[in-house]
């Protein structure tokens, strides 16, 4: 049994339907991309790198693009000319689609292909009004007090 009914999470839980959706996509995929071989790292807190193995791609074959909450990686490897014959071909040299999805505040800082591998630097970099913040009851009023990691710091 392979699949899992959300629909409680729905009921206790609000605002979190897209990470359900997220839940059902990946439960309904086949098979997950192979092609090509990639780790993804946790490099410090709040920084990751994609790392993708791309032998025998240029640079302008490869295009990375980040919208929103998607990063898409494409290599269109040229047409060679001259018609080569391998006696062995265990280089890939096919297209390639491959999309992440990125949480919310993910962004990509950089991107560098060097001996045949890409690496994309990320970073979470949460915004000051999304970060904790403690909130005292004043009679009929809320008082909210400074960011807790700065009363912290103080």
């Amino acid at each position: 049994m392979r699949n899992f009914d959300f629909a409680p999470l729905y009921r206790s839980a609000i605002g979190f339907d897209r990470l359900a959706h997220l839940f059902n996509e990946a439960q309904r995929a086949e098979t997950a991309p192979s092609y090509p071989p990639y780790n993804i790292e946790l490099v410090a807190d709040d920084q990751y790198r994609i790392t993708m193995a791309l032998a025998g791609f240029d640079r302008s074959e490869i295009d990375i693009e980040s919208e929103r909450d998607l990063l898409k990686i494409v290599g269109r490897k040229q047409k060679d000319d001259a018609q080569s014959r391998y006696l062995h071909r265990g280089i890939a040299a096919r297209d390639f689609e491959h999309s992440f999805r990125l949480a919310d505040h993910v962004k990509v800082t950089g991107a560098k292909l060097n001996n045949g591998l890409l690496s994309i630097e990320l970073v979470r970099e949460v915004p000051e009004a999304h970060k904790p913040r403690r909130i005292f009851i004043d009679g009929d009023n809320l008082t909210v007090v400074e960011n807790t990691e700065q009363r912290v710091a103080a």
